[in-house]
């Protein structure tokens, strides 16, 4: 058995032992996947039927990448007999097995946030409530969390102190929201991502005969992440290992994150009450990090209270202290980071893949983009506008999502007049106001208007009629055509590939739309390619891949040079040799909304272990003493975490804030645009040489002969006229015009304004 030569002592127990309740406590890089895929192969090597396990993940890539290492030690296709996947798609199956008992259809359309924020705002608006107290991103929060907490409409309503909650929060008719939102999701043959777990429960609780089958058929069940998972995930798994109790969770209390979507630390820590006997095993040795930074990290989470002890420890070298760097403003912050990367990167051949600057929150990526930006290093922000939210994209996903069920309300409303064939947003309206009358779709009312009367004209009522033959044609051939051929027939007969197809008065952004269809309709090709021949190559199943993508599969791009810039939320799981973990203040992490309770200022504690641990070799701190909020510059205090540290695992620098060296000879001027080494463009012959005062930046704009009528540039806002003075000395402000962003006043000590010729 090869393959378990591959294991150190913790490692290889935790393997072997494949029988009963079992945890698995994992420290940061102690190789917690390959135990997970190892424990899988082994079971199958000792005669376990790979039919009857079940291992649960919280990516499809992790899925995939565990599916193909157990393929290599047991072989392929026992590989392919294990259920494995993420909680949502394993369960997505199950519910369309069974969704005639829950009364859908067996082709439910799966709804993103997006969908479910267009269809509660017009529910919202349908009951003539205040859009600004009943905002759909709010209503949405609470809705997925009384699902994730099994909590039903009815139920909702029936809480005295749910109601009581809402009313104080002057939100009285969440609670009828909630029930139309419901209604109109069934009606339209579609349920949301919290259904998917919430309808599950439903399933197996009302259904005991499903629940034995499934009880029969998982007598083996893994789960990964365990930390993360809520209180409807808790349940599922707990009655489907009620009967053989084979069940093992792997996971890092240490590394809980994600209370905001509803996770819950608890599970983890109360498995041994679930499963007295069961089995605990630790894996303490960190493979990735250096002595230093794991150190320092066991220093800081040894303060959390709510924890499964464990001693972290590695055989890796010793390795750099932890750097903290105090910087004046956040704009200051970019610019120290950034030109630290450019020095390491020319002075060791590193490549910029190496490097990551991790934030609390997506606000703060602004002054590191400018920098890098300046000094054209490559950069990706992870966490934006994915693939598959693309306006065109998801225009033509509503048109496939039609084709497989007409009665997806949202994808309907989405397409019906897209490309434009004269159906008017009053004439929809009302069949919608129609459909909710008589309770059904507004798919059922177009398809049929002598049964439903509505109040449309004659030209839009005939238009409607065109639209549902066209949909019906595409539908009829979906068990005939396989993806790729039927979704390219679906972009060519709907309009969308003549809308977006380029022509002479085209500019790059029709450019660019019309490519990322070509890419959706390459990706389907691939997708039928790839499929194997016992499997559906329908474009139903490959649109059921689609709505289950998780954040944490949207390509990384590991492959490509450049930086990544991400939260510490979305980088749990990876790693990199060279980790810049920025904005290090109190009030930003800990979060100001995080100070309430112990638990959420341990919950932000574990984020700072997540953030450190991501670290190889080298790992940074940074904090401004002033940041912009809203406008306001504000003074800063760094972050107690930074306190939390061992001071032997520290070294404080301050950078140097002077002319400094050159871009040839390592950290750069901060305050004028670099000219040399890199890229002509940079260099900026409009720029006004000011006194040696105004050259730094500790001494701000103030010092300069800045008078009205001069034209400045300014680090955030660009080029802009002064049109007025105020105050004098340290306090002197100045109001300037920005053609871009209009009149803002800046306080000139710390704007770090050019001054440009006059």
């Amino acid at each position: 058995m090869g393959y378990l030569d591959e294991l150190n002592e913790s490692q290889s127990v935790a393997v072997k032992n494949i029988y009963g309740p079992t945890m698995v406590i994992a420290g940061a890089g102690s190789g917690k996947t390959r135990v997970l895929t190892y424990r899988i192969a082994h079971m199958i090597r000792e005669g376990i039927d790979p039919f009857n396990i079940m291992a649960l993940t919280f990516t499809n890539k992790a899925a995939r990448e565990m599916t193909e290492r157990i393929a290599e030690i047991v072989g392929n296709g026992e590989a392919r007999n294990i259920t494995m996947g993420t909680f949502h798609s394993v369960f997505s199956r199950i519910l369309r097995y069974n969704a005639d008992r829950l009364g859908y259809p067996s082709n439910f359309t799966i709804y993103d946030t997006q969908d479910t924020k267009s269809l509660l705002k017009d529910i919202i608006k349908g009951f003539n409530l205040d859009d600004k107290a009943y905002k759909p991103s709010s209503v949405y929060g609470r809705i997925s969390s009384a699902k994730n907490n099994l909590i039903s409409p009815e139920a909702y309503i029936g809480n005295p102190d749910i109601q009581m909650e809402d009313n104080m929060s002057k939100r009285p008719e969440i609670g009828r929201i909630y029930q139309a939102y419901a209604n109109r999701c069934k009606n339209a043959g579609a349920m949301d991502f919290d259904d998917l777990l919430y309808q599950t429960n439903v399933l197996l609780r009302d259904f005991p005969d499903v629940l034995n089958y499934y009880q029969q058929k998982f007598k083996y069940i893994l789960v990964d992440e365990y930390q993360d998972t809520n209180y409807a995930q808790y349940l599922i798994v707990k009655k489907l290992a009620a009967v053989y109790e084979n069940i093992c969770v792997v996971g890092d209390d240490a590394q809980s994150i994600y209370s905001f979507r509803g996770a819950n630390i608890q599970n983890i820590l109360n498995f041994k009450k679930d499963y007295p006997d069961f089995k605990l095993y630790k894996l303490e040795q960190n493979y990735r990090s250096t002595k230093n930074i794991v150190e320092a990290a066991n220093g800081v989470i040894a303060r959390n209270k709510d924890q499964i002890k464990k001693t972290v420890w590695t055989d890796n070298t010793q390795g750099e202290k932890l750097h903290v760097i105090r910087t004046l403003t956040d704009n200051e912050e970019g610019k120290v980071i950034t030109n630290k990367i450019y020095d390491k990167s020319r002075g060791s051949g590193l490549s910029y893949n190496d490097f990551a600057i991790l934030y609390r929150t997506n606000k703060q990526s602004r002054s590191f983009e400018e920098s890098l930006r300046k000094l054209n290093i490559p950069y990706k922000i992870y966490g934006g506008l994915s693939f598959y939210q693309r306006k065109e994209i998801k225009d033509l996903l509503a048109y496939f999502r039609l084709t497989a069920n007409q009665h997806d309300e949202e994808a309907l409303k989405r397409v019906i007049n897209y490309p434009k064939r004269g159906i008017g947003k009053t004439s929809f309206q009302n069949v919608i106001i129609a459909a909710n009358q008589y309770g059904v779709s507004p798919w059922d009312v177009i398809s049929n208007f002598a049964q439903y009367p509505v109040s449309v004209n004659t030209g839009a009522r005939n238009r409607m009629i065109d639209f549902v033959t066209m949909i019906k044609s595409f539908s009829a051939q979906l068990d005939k055509l396989d993806a790729y051929s039927l979704a390219k027939e679906i972009a060519k007969t709907s309009g969308i590939l003549k809308e977006l197809h380029t022509d002479k008065d085209k500019g790059p952004e029709e450019v660019e739309r019309y490519q990322n269809i070509e890419e959706l309709l390459s990706g389907i090709k691939a997708f039928v390619e790839g499929q194997p021949e016992n499997e559906s190559k329908a474009l139903s199943e490959f649109m059921l891949d689609v709505a289950l993508l998780t954040d944490a599969d949207e390509d990384k791009g590991e492959d490509r040079n450049h930086v990544t810039l991400m939260t510490i939320h979305s980088s749990k799981g990876l790693e990199f040799p060279h980790v810049y973990l920025v904005g290090l203040e109190e009030n930003l992490f800990p979060s100001q909304m995080a100070l309430n309770s112990r638990s959420e200022l341990e919950e932000e504690r574990r984020l700072f272990y997540v953030a450190v641990t991501r670290a190889k070799e080298t790992c940074t701190l940074s904090y401004a003493t002033s940041r912009f909020q809203w406008g306001n510059l504000i003074t800063s205090e760094p972050s107690r975490f930074i306190d939390e540290i061992e001071p032997e695992f520290l070294h404080h620098e301050t950078p140097d804030r002077g002319r400094g060296r050159s871009l040839s000879g390592g950290r750069a001027n901060f305050d004028r645009p670099f000219t040399g080494g890199l890229n002509k463009s940079f260099s900026s012959p409009s720029l006004k040489p000011v006194s040696k005062a105004s050259s730094s930046a500790s001494k701000g704009s103030s010092d300069l002969d800045i008078k009205v009528g001069y034209n400045v540039e300014h680090d955030r806002f660009g080029k802009g006229k002064i049109i007025k003075l105020l105050g004098e000395g340290a306090d002197k402000k100045a109001i300037i015009m920005f053609p871009r962003h209009g009149s803002k006043t800046v306080l000139l000590r710390f704007a770090n304004l050019k001054v440009l010729e006059n």
